[in-house]
């Protein structure tokens, strides 16, 4: 299992896409975000979060981390050897909850009782995945692709919180600061993606290249693995 990070507007669900229509050995799994963006009360979880997120971040980050540790579990048992899944529970607490907490939105008392939960939670029960695969966007132009994609519970996004995101991103995956024991030595590949590679074959051609390397350098690849993997599926 690799797993696919990035800032929001990053392009994350369009690359793993793009990576499992040309190589065929290779499956993925989107994020479950559909469960924090329900239309309740006319509103999504996310979109509350987005407008007072001094009221919302603890119950959103809870959310997420349930349905992150779920579908990571569900996924370490997937026999596929290049399955690329989009965020993970990791990325759920070194930046997102973090930084909720670090920017007052969680007090002491939930980050302590969501520290709490997540180490309970993932111990014993989640391995660490083959390899991160870090999409790096300018918050700057991730914000302006955000605003052309138009979606609803994103309307109250701002570039300030994009810009918070970006550096626990970076320290998470880059800098390696405060990061889990589990996962200190899983390899990172960063890719620049400020450039739009869904539109400009070239340079997703040069990601291609990247990351096929990347599978080569952290596992055997042998052509009885890709016999084995079936015909490529987005779930």
């Amino acid at each position: 299992m690799y797993i696919v990070e990035g800032n929001i507007g990053a392009g994350k669900s369009t690359f793993i896409q793009l990576v499992a229509e040309h190589l065929s050995y290779t499956s993925v799994a989107l994020e479950s975000s559909h469960s924090w963006k329900r239309q309740d009360h006319a509103q999504s979880l996310l979109a509350h979060f987005y407008q007072k997120p001094d009221r919302w971040a603890y119950t959103l980050e809870t959310l997420t981390m349930t349905c992150r540790v779920k579908q990571h579990i569900h996924e370490q048992n997937n026999n596929r050897p290049f399955r690329l899944v989009e965020r993970s529970i990791y990325s759920g607490y070194h930046v997102f909850a973090y930084n909720s907490y670090q920017s007052g939105y969680m007090n002491d008392v939930e980050w302590k009782v969501y520290k709490d939960w997540f180490n309970f939670l993932i111990t014993g029960r989640c391995t660490q995945p083959l390899g991160f695969i870090y999409l790096k966007v300018n918050p700057e132009i991730a914000f302006e692709r955000i605003k052309k994609r138009d979606h609803l519970e994103e309307k109250k996004l701002t570039i300030e919180y994009l810009q918070q995101l970006d550096k626990y991103h970076e320290m998470f995956l880059r800098k390696q600061h405060n990061v889990l024991d589990d996962i200190k030595d899983v390899p990172v590949l960063t890719l620049d993606c400020n450039q739009d590679f869904e539109n400009n074959p070239e340079v997703f051609a040069k990601h291609l290249d990247r990351l096929k390397a990347f599978f080569t350098n952290t596992q055997r690849f042998t052509p009885a693995m890709q016999e084995k993997s079936d015909t490529t599926r987005v779930r």
